[in-house]
Formats: structure tokens, C-alpha cells, sequence
């Protein structure tokens, strides 16, 4: 659809002496008494060519070739300050939905990466707690889009950073060392600033049945790491199990603790020392942030000795930036804003192009309940955790949710409502369009028209489809490969949760308004038979690329 509009364009550019412009933008009006498509070309070229951008449009229609237009489009109109407007031709949306029904959808995306390797990493919580749904949220954008991405032809590895090197293990291992010997009936002081929630006391017990009362009246100073790498351990598994759970997983889980003990971090300041980029002041060790745009310089050893955060991320984005990767996307949560430009300075003193890392940020999530805040969790003390979640709605529906609206923009997440089966869940109204199309052919099978009876059907039978909301749907799925091509380019997989709302949201009144499969009209059977399959083959790869599932029953 798109290269239909791009290759007119530029044809008729061409046609006037211009070279094109690299690229095109093609958008779908949003108000359709507009055309289908439309494209703002004039408006682009106004300054280069120091002309007013309706002449422009003028000028291009005018060279654009007539058997090509009269082929492809109805009309071709100039609106507004300098808008070229397209409206497609009946046979020609007949023609290209029987395309994608030709070859079972496989046109339905487009190969943009051409085998470019991509790094996503995201969640990489800290293994101190269950997974809260701020984490869930970073799950399922970071796993939707290796999927985008994937399917639109990149090489991606999805990648956990495990923080396991710092003050919050420490103090996780500390949290469950006084459980230990409180369970055990040893008076301990709780850490004021510990972790509360149960499953503190659950990775207590988890010692106390596997080492007894070994460590019973011990110093944390003998047994402390012990209990840290316990604890670290017995959370990432149950992280792990919770991501498996929600339909996410990783091809990489890398440890902070690994890049000391490998002695990346130190190597990776000694690198840039004799670059010149790090400094002594105040007896710490200073990164010299600013030489590179950020507002100052950041420490990445303290006067004590102890390491940073900071100086373990330069050497992790070394080791990422190392590994040949075209680009390397981290989801973040909201709150790290601030620490995009200080990562992206170390990565052009490491010597590599700055633009080579995106950062996605994750706002957190509002749990309600009919409208309430959602305030605590009897599992994790201080927040509701993703399996809680996940257990009371099902891993679809907070998965999709989650997708509804941009990753950095808050999200209310509603629990009766996301229970519902009705028009108001957004994933029951898609789920539920594919369970009915799978009904309507099981209907159409006993009936003696089966799938077989569309196989082999021309263009010329989609004609039959006249009805305004066929003509709508049909259009609609043929912008499909358009949203996953700016999906993917945008790196936003939430324009797919979107189109497949809307996609939905038509496909429901026309089946509520029209008879799909009547024994009196054969031929306008299979033309509808043929575009609600064609409705199924993109609801079923939009929601693959979510990580969705598309039942055939509900």
C-alpha cells in the first residue's frame, strides 16, 4: 500500500527533474471523507525547492503517470496547505486483500532489518523482591518488541542485567539472616531499612530445610555471604519462573557480580584512564562525564574504595557495545531519566557512536480495583506483585494491558475491569473477534464450506463485498503492514495493540449486522468467509508479536 503511494511520488518527481527525498511519509488520514491515504511530500519539499507547497502538489499531480493512476487510484486530490490525498480504487483493494489471503498473510511484514543484530535488554530487576508491576509493564513492552523487531528482520538478543553487586543484596541477604535466627529463636535485630514482605521469611525457612541450624546464633560477618548468595539465587529463580509464566524469557542473564570477578570493571577504568577520562579528586575517581555533554562529571570510585554503580554500567555497556550489536535498546524505568545522557557519554569516551543506545522509558503502573487504588500486597509488604496479578486475570490480559498505552506514559490498570467480557477489556473484545471467526467457520464447515472452499477463489469475488463496513475492514487490514513497518521503525510495539482494537472494534458490529454464511447467496459466502479469515490471519499476528495467544474458544 505504502510503496503504491512512494513509488508514484517519486515517479512524477522524477518525471519533474527532482531527485525524491530518501523517504516518503505516507499516513492514513484521520478523517476518511480525506482519502485513504495521504502523503505531506509538497509540504517537505517547499523549503529546498523555495516554493509554495500547493503549487508543488500541483506540479506532481501533473506528472503523475495515468496508467499508474488510473490502476491503482479513485482519486487524487490536493487538501489543505499542501496534502496529497489518495483514494484507492475498489478493484484494487479486492485485488491486494486477495494477495494477503494468497499466500497466508506472509506479506503482512515487511523485511526491514535485513539481519542488523539488535540488543534489547529490559526488566533486569534488582533479586531482591517479587517482580511488581512496574516490572511486568518493562517485561512486556521489552518482550514485544524483540518480537517486532524480530519479525521484521533483525537479529535480536533479549538480555537480563542481574544487579547482584551492591548494597541491596547485601541487604536482602541481611533481611533473611535476621528471619533465620528469629525462626530459630535467636533474638537478632531486624535491619531498619530491610526487606519486610513474606517472602522473606519463606527464603528462611527455604535455609532452614536445607541447612538446618547450622548457622543458628551465628555472626552475619561469618555466614553473611551465604545468605546474600542464597537469597539472590532462590529470588531470580523465582523471578525467572514469573517471567516464564508471563511468556517472557531471555537468551542472556548477565551478572553484575560476573563483571568484577572477570575484572571488566576494573579493565574497563583502567581503559579509560589512559584515555584520559578519568581523574583523581577529593581521593575518588571521577569519570570526566562532561567532556562528553553531560551537566558533570560522575564518580565511579567513592574516597573509600567502593565501586559505583556507575562504574559497573560503563563496563557492562562496554561489553554490550563490544559485542557488535547495530544497537542497543534498554528499557528503563521513568525515574532513570537522568541517567540516559551520563551512559551515553561513556559509551562515546569508550569510543563508539553515542546513537548507538535507545533508551524506552517505562512508567510505573496504578492498580485499581472499580476505580479504588490497590494500596498492599500480603506476598510483598510494600507493593502488588506481576503473579499476583497474573493469577487473578490471567497473563494475556496483563500482558496486553500493559500494551495498551505508550511505555512512557502512566497507565491505570484496572482489575475488574480487565475481568470483564465485554467491550470495555480491551483484550477479551480482540481475543474474542478471533474466537468468533473461528466459530463462524466451524458454522460455514457443517454447512459444506469449509476453509478449502475459499482457497481457491479471484479477486473479481472479493468485488462482491460492497457493503460500507466491508469496504472499511478491508481497507483497514491492508494498512496492516504499514503500522508494522512504523512499529518496528518507531520502536513502539503499542501501535499494533492499537490497530488490533481497531480492527477488532469493526469487525464485531459488521458481524453483528450481516450474515456471514447464508446458503441463498453461495458467492457472497465465500467473499465474506474470505475476508473474515483475512481479519483472523492479521488479529493472529498482531497478537504473536504482543505474546498474546489467539483462542478459538471463549
Amino acid at each position: 500500500m505504502v510503496e503504491i503511494v512512494t513509488d508514484t511520488i517519486n515517479g512524477a518527481l522524477r518525471a519533474l527533474g527532482i531527485e525524491p527525498p530518501e523517504r516518503i511519509e505516507v499516513e492514513v488520514p484521520k478523517d476518511e471523507s480525506l482519502g485513504d491515504l495521504s502523503t505531506p511530500v509538497a509540504m517537505s519539499l517547499a523549503k529546498v525547492l523555495k516554493q509554495p507547497p500547493r503549487k508543488i502538489a500541483a506540479d506532481i499531480l501533473s506528472k503523475i503517470d495515468e496508467a499508474r493512476k488510473n490502476s491503482y487510484f479513485e482519486s487524487i486530490e490536493i487538501a489543505g496547505p499542501g496534502f496529497i490525498n489518495f483514494r484507492l480504487k475498489g478493484e484494487f483493494i479486492s485485488k491486494a486483500l486477495w494477495e494477503v489471503l494468497s499466500n497466508g498473510g506472509k506479506n503482512l511484514r515487511k523485511n526491514i532489518g535485513r539481519g542488523a543484530r539488535v540488543q534489547v535488554e529490559f526488566v533486569s530487576a534488582n533479586p531482591t523482591g517479587p517482580l511488581h508491576l512496574g516490572h511486568g509493564r518493562g517485561a512486556a513492552v521489552g518482550s514485544a518488541l524483540s518480537n517486532l523487531l524480530k519479525a521484521a528482520g533483525f537479529d535480536v538478543t533479549r538480555e537480563f542485567y542481574i544487579n547482584d553487586a551492591g548494597r541491596q543484596v547485601a541487604l536482602l541477604g541481611l533481611s533473611v539472616f535476621a528471619r533465620y535466627q528469629e525462626l530459630l529463636g535467636v533474638e537478632c535485630p531486624f535491619p531498619e531499612d530491610g526487606y519486610r514482605g513474606d517472602y522473606i521469611a519463606d527464603i528462611a525457612k527455604e535455609i532452614i530445610s536445607q541447612a538446618g541450624d547450622k548457622y543458628k546464633g551465628a555472626g552475619f560477618d561469618s555466614a553473611g555471604e551465604f545468605f546474600k548468595g542464597f537469597s539472590r539465587d532462590m529470588m531470580l529463580r523465582q523471578i525467572e519462573a514469573d517471567l516464564a509464566a508471563f511468556g517472557v524469557h531471555f537468551d542472556i542473564w548477565q551478572s553484575e557480580k560476573e563483571l568484577y570477578g572477570r575484572g571488566e570493571v576494573e579493565n574497563t577504568i583502567q581503559y579509560l584512564r589512559a584515555k584520559g577520562h578519568i581523574y583523581e579528586k577529593d581521593k575518588a575517581l571521577w569519570f570526566r562525564a562532561t567532556a562528553f555533554g553531560d551537566e558533570k562529571d560522575r564518580v565511579i570510585v567513592k574516597s573509600d574504595g567502593q565501586y559505583t554503580y556507575f562504574a559497573s554500567d560503563i563496563a557492562y555497556h562496554k561489553k554490550k557495545v563490544d559485542g557488535g550489536y547495530a544497537e542497543l535498546i534498554n528499557l528503563w524505568g521513568a525515574d532513570h531519566h537522568g541517567y540516559i545522557q551520563r551512559v551515553k557519554a561513556a559509551i562515546e569516551a569508550l569510543g563508539y557512536d553515542r546513537e548507538r543506545l535507545k533508551v524506552i522509558l517505562v512508567q510505573m503502573v496504578n492498580l485499581l480495583r472499580g476505580g479504588k487504588p490497590v494500596q498492599m500486597s500480603k506476598r510483598a509488604g510494600e507493593f502488588v506483585t506481576l503473579r499476583e496479578v497474573m493469577e487473578e486475570v490471567g497473563a494475556d490480559t496483563t500482558k496486553f494491558i500493559f500494551l495498551t498505552r505508550r511505555s512512557d506514559s502512566h497507565l491505570d490498570f484496572d482489575l475488574e475491569v480487565a475481568k470483564e467480557s465485554s467491550a470495555e477489556n480491551p483484550v477479551f473484545y480482540v481475543q474474542y473477534a478471533n474466537a468468533r471467526i473461528n466459530s463462524i467457520f466451524r458454522h460455514a464447515a457443517e454447512k459444506g464450506m469449509g476453509m478449502e472452499s475459499i482457497g481457491g477463489i479471484s479477486p473479481s469475488v472479493l468485488g462482491l463485498l460492497k457493503e460500507p463496513e466491508e469496504v472499511r475492514i478491508m481497507k483497514k487490514l491492508l494498512m496492516y503492514p504499514m503500522v508494522f513497518e512504523a512499529s518496528a521503525l518507531a520502536r513502539e510495539p503499542h501501535r499494533i495493540t492499537y490497530y488490533l482494537q481497531e480492527i477488532a472494534g469493526m469487525f464485531h458490529p459488521y458481524y453483528n449486522r450481516h450474515r456471514i454464511v447464508s446458503e441463498t447467496g453461495p458467492e457472497l459466502t465465500l467473499a465474506r468467509l474470505a475476508l473474515v479469515e483475512a481479519v483472523r490471519l492479521v488479529l493472529r499476528d498482531g497478537l504473536e508479536i504482543l505474546g498474546v495467544t489467539a483462542p478459538e474458544r471463549m
